[in-house]
């Protein structure tokens, strides 16, 4: 019986055949309908960052499957795109029973801290500590049949989608949505009210690391027939209230970075344009909209279900050694980081450092 064997390249020295069973793994397995499973994404991180590399497995000689990912620093591997992955996984044949262990093992990567892997393949609960789930908007069925099962089970929501749309058309006379406005304006925008409410809010600014706004510049300039990324926007007499950057495969858009005027949030400019990408998504024959993970009441009204997400970590060799090595490699760079010093940090602190981590490529 062959084992496993494999080998770490980066995404520009796959060679043909590997890239044509990448393509074929994605279009028969419907688990990865996600863009973030397309090559073309895994091509736009390596622009940006110089630690993205693809496990490619074989049996016997043959591909068996692909695990993306960033290989850091200080001796371990996260999930490709990093803090940014919204949903990753094994890249594999639908019927395929596989291991990431053994993916990680045959590598010789030592340790794997993932999140958001997908729960409906295989592999992965063995290793997972909490399971979360992302919101999946459902337009298989047309943008209308959507609608009418909202109606059903989030009447309220519904209602007071309506309601915005008549308050709109009777104070503004309406507006217009664009799905292809990817200037560097708009771009920038987005980028300056997010970081806007990551202030406000108190959360980590995500684009004070420089790789960040480059990985959503190269995604916008990346477009094919299985992969797209997009800017949309919406506006209001001539003006710019609302924007989206996310990305699209064939089968599914991922919803990503919206972000929004707060002068017009009367008539929720945010909701509305999300509503406008799913009815594109529908028109367009998507099977469905990733709102991803997260406790919002907004995603729970338009989400018809979830799709599970795992968090934890895959380890292939023995703690003790592991540690000893992350441990002295981490303390070399412990000082760099912007929160000071390890050693005299609480918990929370070093959950803070571990974030930051996995932001600076580390």
């Amino acid at each position: 019986m062959h084992r496993l064997t494999a080998e770490l390249k980066r995404p520009s020295e796959l060679t043909p055949a590997e890239r044509e069973a990448w393509i074929a793994f994605t279009d028969d397995n419907a688990a990865l309908a996600s863009p973030y499973f397309r090559i073309e994404f895994a091509e736009c991180c390596e622009e940006v960052r110089s630690d993205t590399r693809i496990i490619v497995g074989r049996v016997g000689g043959q591909v068996r499957g692909f695990l993306p990912l960033q290989l850091g620093r200080i001796g371990y591997a996260r999930p490709i795109g990093g803090p940014l992955g919204d949903v990753h996984g094994l890249i594999v044949p639908p019927d395929a029973e596989s291991d990431p262990r053994d993916f990680l093992r045959a590598a010789g990567v030592p340790l794997f801290e993932f999140h958001s892997a997908i729960g409906v393949t295989q592999g992965w609960r063995e290793y997972g500590r909490c399971q979360d789930g992302a919101w999946i908007c459902d337009v298989s069925d047309g943008f209308d049949a959507y609608l009418e099962t909202r109606k059903m089970f989030s009447p309220g929501a519904m209602r007071n989608y309506r309601k915005r749309l008549r308050r709109l058309e009777a104070e503004e006379g309406g507006f217009a949505f664009q799905l292809d406005d990817a200037s560097p304006k708009n771009l920038d925008s987005m980028i300056r009210m997010k970081r806007s409410q990551y202030k406000q809010t108190g959360i980590f600014d995500v684009f004070s690391v420089g790789w960040t706004q480059a990985l959503l510049a190269a995604l916008l300039r990346r477009r094919s027939d299985r992969f797209q990324g997009q800017c949309a926007t919406l506006s209001i007499n001539n003006e710019v209230v609302a924007i989206h950057v996310g990305m699209a495969s064939e089968r599914q858009l991922h919803y990503w970075f919206p972000a929004y005027n707060p002068a017009f949030s009367h008539v929720s400019p945010g909701i509305l344009l999300l509503m406008e990408l799913i009815r594109w998504s529908a028109a367009e024959g998507l099977a469905g909209v990733d709102l991803g993970p997260g406790d919002y009441r907004y995603k729970a009204e338009l989400g018809c279900y979830q799709m599970p997400l795992w968090s934890g970590c895959v380890m292939t060799q023995s703690a003790p050694t592991m540690l000893r090595g992350a441990a002295q490699a981490l303390a070399g760079r412990a000082e760099k980081l912007p929160i000071g010093r390890l050693g005299s940090l609480p918990r929370r602190a070093l959950r803070k450092a571990d974030k930051l981590a996995s932001f600076y490529a580390w």
